[in-house]
């Protein structure tokens, strides 16, 4: 799938969207502010445009954010939840963790530290069966003599 079959916008200096496994991940980078949300938004209304969205917004290489970044965030995630989807933050830094304490939203955007791992998409049934470890059953061992 091309960037342009997934419906994602073209990269600009402040965001990067890709599909990963079920989630779309928008990488943010740089500063988040009254100057520049407009280029995340762009990103994060294509991101939560679809049925059922499962969003990832990777603030780890953010160098500032202010309320306009979060407005931002709080409008994507609204539309998220309307369509039967999710909004998730990763971030490992201790400034947006304050941000969003500071502004009583981190009940809303409890941070990730990193990308969850994508599901396996093979199937269960798919996989090879992998048979439990043998373990001698109780009083099968010889005992040893005395």
């Amino acid at each position: 799938m091309t960037l342009a079959d997934s419906g994602l916008p073209s990269t600009n200096p402040y965001a990067h969207s890709y599909p990963r496994g079920p989630f779309t991940v928008v990488e943010v980078t740089g500063e988040i502010d009254i100057a520049t949300a407009e280029a995340l938004a762009e990103h994060l209304s294509a991101a939560t445009a679809r049925a059922e969205p499962d969003v990832l917004v990777d603030l780890r290489r953010v160098t500032f954010f202010d309320c306009s970044g979060l407005r931002v965030l709080c409008r994507a995630e609204t539309r998220a939840r309307e369509r039967g989807g999710r909004l998730r933050v990763v971030s490992d830094g201790p400034r947006v963790h304050r941000l969003l304490r500071a502004a009583h939203l981190l009940s809303r955007f409890p941070p990730l530290a990193d990308l969850p791992e994508a599901p396996d998409s093979t199937h269960p049934q798919d996989r090879p069966a992998v048979p439990p470890p043998s373990r001698p059953e109780s009083g099968s061992e010889p005992r040893p003599q005395s």
